[in-house]
């Protein structure tokens, strides 16, 4: 489904700033798989999955997507397989326009050439898609009106309406507070298993990367150094996997967000 093949990332290279963000990364998923990635600050979590979608070229390595090569095609033509949510509610949406006018551009997403008008069959089709995230009745009202939680529950089920190839979701939850968190987390796990989607999930919560999906892949310095699943992920607890990764490395794990439980 996805396989990344030697994939390096080094950012201006040839200076005094020469900065290896990705080394020799390896990694295949298969159809269905909801990956958690962890790591700290800078272990390169965030430039992989802007390898994967396009966002900056890679400097060595191959990105195969559903068979067909990946590695040069520019972001805006990605988009059309690869849905992506970032941490930043506002990011998946446009403020000044209507929930409707939002959903027509997600639900459009690769229809070139077709002229979309919006009829009473279409509003009770998003009034219907809209029920799970309680925004069934707000179809006119900007999406500027709405709260963090309520938008990045937009922008998930907008993601999703288009049955992208993989999801990628960067960090999703974590500018919500406790409540929104859980709320659109309950929504992602929702919509991956309606749909059947592949995603990706980068988080900082150790727990949470144990609890949910059915692989681990822990990074650091730009190498994926751990990757479990099945039996062995479901038996893995927070101090589990420090104690990996200080055997792994030879060092602690940094972040202190990694080691939370809830």
């Amino acid at each position: 489904m996805l396989d990344i093949s030697h994939v390096t990332k080094v950012f201006f290279p040839g200076t005094i700033n020469e900065k290896v963000a990705l080394s020799d990364i390896n990694l295949h998923v298969n159809p269905g798989d909801v990956v958690c990635i962890i790591g700290s600050n800078g272990s390169g979590k965030s430039t992989l999955f802007n390898m994967i979608a396009g966002t900056f070229p890679v400097t060595s390595g191959k990105i195969v997507l559903n068979g067909k090569d990946i590695t040069h095609a520019p972001e805006y033509k990605r988009a059309f397989q690869i849905g992506r949510i970032f941490q930043d509610p506002t990011k998946g949406t446009s403020a000044n326009m209507s929930i409707q006018d939002n959903m027509i551009l997600a639900y459009t997403k690769g229809m070139r050439g077709i002229t979309f008008s919006l009829n009473q069959k279409r509003r009770d089709l998003f009034r219907e898609m809209l029920k799970p995230i309680g925004l069934e009745d707000r179809l006119e009202d900007n999406v500027g009106l709405l709260s963090g939680g309520q938008r990045q529950a937009l922008t998930l089920l907008m993601s999703t309406i288009s049955h992208p190839s993989l999801l990628l979701l960067d960090e999703h939850t974590a500018a919500l507070d406790p409540n929104n968190a859980d709320i659109v987390m309950n929504l992602t796990k929702e919509f991956i298993s309606r749909d059947k989607l592949t995603a990706m999930m980068v988080t900082h919560n150790m727990q949470f990367a144990i609890d949910y999906g059915n692989r681990l892949i822990m990074m650091d310095e730009g190498h994926i150094i751990l990757d479990v699943g099945g039996e062995e992920k479901k038996n893995l607890t927070v101090q589990k996997l420090i104690d990996m990764f200080r055997n792994l490395r030879k060092k602690e794990f940094a972040s202190d967000e990694g080691l939370l439980t809830d």
